[in-house]
């Protein structure tokens, strides 16, 4: 084995895992949140958390992807560690999908149709399609597939170019001697651990044993204790995840690495003893790729199994490993930063606080508006921590929008994105204005009865406006609804209308002294608040109706809705006639 091949060896390795890469991140785009939202509803369902972590690992190609995947989820507070356990249990099984597919490769026949089953015969097929897909759809789904068709291609490629470069070892004396050293099923199981700590993937670490089993000069007796070994090494990247975060997101990563170790430790025994005490020559005998495939399935199967009717044992064994502390719970549940690793659960995540956060902005409107017809002292402090955490809201969710919006995502999550951006801010500031709504009523309060009986009666139809525009605001953001949405501009002209005509009214009850100078002012500051929650409400149902037909120009869609829409004159009457005083 020349430098040449030593090269060959280390840009297949190269192909083998960006190709990997390239497949796993565009399936995970293709799926956009799905995953996420299946699994926060399958955590307390044992059977389909199993099932869901198989397909899920089997989709993204990597058992430490889902694990490090868990972390940030429960470290987030999304999930529970007890939810993850059958979910980890699944990304074991899962894992070893990919060992069959490459296992193909080993398949050797003149008859054309069986020769196409091995991967580097139909990968070129696949690579033709996956370009015409992304020639013929630059973005979208299409795309996607395309992407993940190239990115299996590569894969494979990578996988050819690594048993080319080992093929001449089989007649190498160097290398007949290296095999006798990993005979020793230490320095095998170390290897296996090792190698995958490496490089992070258990998937791309049986590709390269399969590819040197293709030598012939790897045995079953080699095989096998360095893909236990494996299965322990592929751990590490969930280990290096949980670094720095709670002690329940640590629970995931020390469950995972339990796991496996607890079952190397009982099959590489039950293995040794076997091949200690009986003369099976299999033992000794070549391994092919088929034959590493089963292995790898046996082992994660057959542990599973194993450890299954111990989950609770296993969950307390780890909470003892982690015991409980003292942890300052934070008032909102934060997005984690290994969520990004991911970017459709990251965009999901964003999507359910934002859609939090706009629950929270309708309690809080309303709260104001009721202190206003009925004022209670006590609301006023559920005001002033309800702003308070729209602005953490605010913070939490811009920070994480503009990092994901730098990553590449498909079409569907790059239009969430962009209706979160768009909305989050409105939401913070109809909070702010809910809360100089609430501190200008505690001020009227405490130093006059409140308004005239004229102007509350008007208040009155007033709030009665803001709370439909603020319900239907919010359910239209809440369920993308763009046709619900274009009721909104019209109230918002309507109660643009009423707030003038509360403006002159209030003018002639100062005129005639129905009202005093300091009312006269707490007024006008109160329908300046109002208005400017209308006006936000205004932005925000525009976002969704423009973003669900591909605008960002909601200005436009305004101008355009009012001054030549039969639609908005007919709403608008209904909503004229409904609130007037």
């Amino acid at each position: 084995m020349d430098i040449y091949s030593i090269i060959q060896f280390i840009c297949g390795i190269s192909f083998f895992l960006f190709g990997m890469l390239m497949m796993s991140e565009n399936l995970e785009k293709t799926a956009g949140g799905k995953l996420e939202r299946i699994l926060k509803k399958t955590q307390q369902k044992p059977a389909l958390s199993l099932l869901l972590g198989t397909v899920i690992t089997m989709l993204i190609q990597s058992s430490s992807a889902t694990s490090v995947m868990l972390v940030g989820l429960v470290n987030s507070g999304i999930m529970q560690f007890a939810g993850t356990l059958y979910i980890i249990f699944g990304a074991n099984i899962g894992t070893t999908f990919t060992a069959w597919i490459l296992s193909l490769a080993g398949i050797e026949s003149k008859n054309i149709f069986v020769s196409l089953l091995k991967p580097e015969n139909f990968t070129p097929f696949l690579a033709i399609i996956g370009v015409i897909l992304i020639m013929a759809s630059k973005n979208g789904r299409k795309s996607d597939a395309g992407r993940v068709l190239i990115g299996f291609s590569v894969l494979i490629y990578g996988m050819k170019l690594m048993t080319n470069a080992v093929s001449p070892l089989a007649d190498t004396p160097q290398f007949a001697s290296l095999m006798v050293k990993f005979e020793n099923p230490f320095i095998s199981l170390l290897a296996g651990i090792i190698i995958t700590a490496v490089i992070q993937s258990s998937s791309a670490s049986v590709g390269i044993l399969q590819a040197f089993a293709l030598t012939g000069a790897v045995s079953w007796s080699t095989a096998v204790p360095i893909i236990m070994g494996q299965n322990i090494g592929t751990c590490i990247t969930a280990v290096l995840s949980c670094i720095g975060s709670g002690k329940n997101a640590k629970r995931v990563a020390a469950a995972h690495t339990s796991v496996n170790i607890i079952g190397t430790a009982v099959f590489f025994t039950a293995f040794e003893i076997l091949r200690l005490t009986t003369n099976w020559e299999f033992f000794d005998s070549p391994i092919s790729p088929v034959g590493i495939a089963i292995a790898h399935t046996a082992f994660n199967v057959l542990a599973t199994v194993m450890l299954l009717p111990f989950t609770k044992q296993l969950e307390k064994l780890i909470c003892r490993i982690i015991p409980d502390s003292v942890e300052s719970k934070p008032i909102i549940p934060t997005l984690d930063k290994r969520l990004f690793l991911s970017p459709s659960i990251a965009v999901s995540e964003c999507m359910s606080r934002t859609r939090d956060m706009a629950k929270l902005t309708q309690s809080t409107v309303i709260s104001a508006l009721d202190q206003i017809m009925s004022y209670k002292s006590n609301v006023s402090h559920t005001i002033a921590e309800n702003e308070k955490l729209s602005d953490m809201y605010q913070d939490m969710l811009l920070t994480g929008l503009v990092k994901i919006a730098e990553k590449s995502i498909s079409e569907q999550d790059s239009s969430s994105v962009s209706r979160m951006m768009y909305t989050v801010s409105d939401l913070e500031r109809m909070c702010d204005h809910s809360l100089r709504i609430s501190i200008g009523t505690d001020e009227l309060m405490s130093k006059t009865k409140g308004y005239s009986h004229d102007a509350m009666r008007e208040l009155s139809v007033l709030t009665s406006a803001l709370k439909e525009i603020t319900d239907i605001t919010v359910t239209a953001f809440l369920n993308n609804d763009p046709v619900l949405a274009r009721n909104t501009e019209p109230l918002e002209q309507v109660i643009d209308k009423l707030i003038d005509d509360m403006h002159k009214n209030h003018v002639d009850r100062l005129r005639k002294g129905q009202c005093t100078v300091e009312q006269g002012l707490s007024f006008n500051d109160l329908l300046t608040d109002l208005e400017r929650i209308s006006d936000h409400c205004s932005n925000i149902s525009a976002a969704v109706i423009e973003i669900a037909h591909g605008s960002f120009q909601t200005h436009s869609y305004l101008n355009r809705f009012k001054n030549s829409s039969e639609e908005f004159e007919q709403i608008y009457s209904q909503y004229e006639h409904k609130y007037s005083i």
